[in-house]
Order: structure tokens, then C-alpha cells, then sequence
């Protein structure tokens, strides 16, 4: 009987030690991202992972603040929808232990307007909506320097605000809104400057719709990014391999047809 017993207890200490590593597999990787390609494209990402064993639950946010708080407060194992840019200043300001690990895709930003089709067109004192987050309200009064409407702070950087235009041709009249609602607020605006991945959900596509756009080679390319405790996990690695290969990068030629291109 005791020996019996014994082995009995062996076999069950095997069988253990075997199935805690396929329970903590199971968990999927719980990735945040922002509606529209972003959602879109790790749609793709989770079903190529998925045939390799990597389990994912894409969670979506309608904002740019709540992916890296989540990420920061262990809700999220990993998020993909910003640009380095941004994620530098989250870091500064709020102190996140975040690291980006590799990267996504580009979504060159546009102006757009329903008032005028070209920028020449704005009247003075024109209303213009840009984005209220540094980084991406920055990169809109950069393109409108670009433009020769307005001159910038030489010393003003990516992270230019309203208050370090020196120049302003056109005495244009900046309206500060979250970057989700530019596309909406486009018939109280005489133009706005948007991300592609709000413009595409609201029928704005950069290359037909857009009066100006934002040079292709820009420091804004996309990232995925995690918590510094985790960038050495296996998962991590997996997850970028599947997410920068030739699969995903043909979708999205595909899906975007230019409007988002590849960063990898």
C-alpha cells in the first residue's frame, strides 16, 4: 500500500508539473489598442498568433491617454497605437515604466476641410482644430510651418504648442480638441489637422481627402510598447515576430492602399 501510495503521489506531482505551464499559456496576452486600423490590423496580428500558440485579447480604447495608464496598472500586457513622440512624453509627465520594443506602422497625419480645398483658401482669422496632446498637436503646427502658414519658436522642437508660433500669416485661430473628435468637429472648423486612424473611421482618406499632409519620412512611426518588467518575456518576442512579418505587412498594403504604411 505504501508503495503503491507513493507512486500514486509521483504520478500526480508529474501530471502537475506538467499542466502548470500550458494553464499559464492559456491566459492570453491582452494587447490595447485605438479604434480603426490600429484594431484593424491586430485583428490580423491575433489570428497569425494564434495559429502559433500565442493567445491574444485585443482590448479598444477611443482615446490616447487610457493604453498607457492601463498598460502602467498591469491591466494591459502590451499596447500598440502611438508613436515614440508620445510615448517619451507619457513617460516624462506621468513617470510610466513603458518601453517600446519594436515597430508598427506609419499613419502620415492630414489636414482636412469640408470650408476649402487648399490651405491657400483659408481666410484670415480662420478656425483650426488641432490635436490638445503635445506630441501630435506639435506635429500639426510642424506641417503648417512646413506649409509657410505659420513660423515656429526655433527652438519650439516636436513638441510645439500654439504659444510658440512667432508667425502667423493668416492669424489662423487654434482650436485645441482630443484627437478622436477633430474628425467629427470638421463643420465647426475651416480646417483641422488628423490622424489618419481617426480619419479613415469617419471617411477622410489621406491620399484622396487630405488638402496637406505630413512629410513620409517623420520620426512618428508606431510602436508596440510594454512595461519594462516584461520586455525579455518570451511572448514579447513572439508577438513582434508575428506582428512584423511579410503577412502583416501585405495586409496592410492591402487594406490601407497607402494611407498606413509600414514602419518595419
Amino acid at each position: 500500500m505504501n508503495k503503491r501510495f507513493a507512486l500514486q503521489s509521483v504520478a500526480a506531482l508529474t501530471l502537475a508539473a506538467f499542466f502548470v505551464p500550458a494553464l499559464a499559456q492559456d491566459k492570453p496576452i491582452k494587447v490595447g489598442v485605438t479604434a480603426g486600423p490600429h484594431a484593424q490590423i491586430f485583428a490580423e496580428v491575433k489570428k497569425l498568433a494564434e495559429k502559433q500558440g500565442l493567445k491574444i485579447q485585443v482590448v479598444e480604447f477611443s482615446d490616447y491617454i487610457q493604453p498607457n495608464a492601463a498598460l502602467a496598472a498591469g491591466d494591459l500586457d502590451a499596447n500598440s497605437y502611438q508613436h515614440k513622440p508620445f510615448l517619451d512624453q507619457q513617460v516624462k509627465d506621468r513617470g510610466y515604466k513603458i518601453v517600446a520594443v519594436g515597430n508598427t506602422v506609419n499613419f502620415p497625419i492630414g489636414i482636412y476641410s469640408k470650408k476649402v480645398k487648399s490651405l491657400a483658401e483659408l481666410k484670415d482669422g480662420a478656425k483650426f482644430g488641432i490635436p490638445n496632446d503635445p506630441t501630435n498637436g506639435g506635429r500639426v503646427l510642424l506641417v503648417l510651418q512646413d506649409q509657410g502658414l505659420i513660423k515656429l519658436r526655433a527652438d519650439a522642437g516636436l513638441k510645439a504648442t500654439p504659444l510658440d508660433v512667432v508667425e502667423n500669416r493668416k492669424k489662423l485661430k487654434f482650436v485645441e480638441l482630443e484627437a478622436a473628435q477633430l474628425a467629427r468637429s470638421l463643420d465647426d472648423l475651416d480646417a483641422a489637422g488628423v490622424n489618419t486612424n481617426y480619419a479613415l473611421p469617419a471617411g477622410l482618406h489621406p491620399g484622396k481627402d487630405a488638402i496637406a499632409q505630413e512629410n513620409a519620412k517623420s520620426p512618428y512611426v508606431n510602436l508596440i510598447a510594454v512595461r519594462e518588467q516584461d520586455k525579455s518575456k518570451p511572448w514579447v518576442a513572439q508577438l513582434l515576430k508575428v506582428y512584423q512579418s511579410e503577412d502583416i505587412r501585405k495586409f496592410v498594403q492591402t487594406e490601407f492602399k497607402g494611407a498606413v504604411v509600414t514602419g518595419f
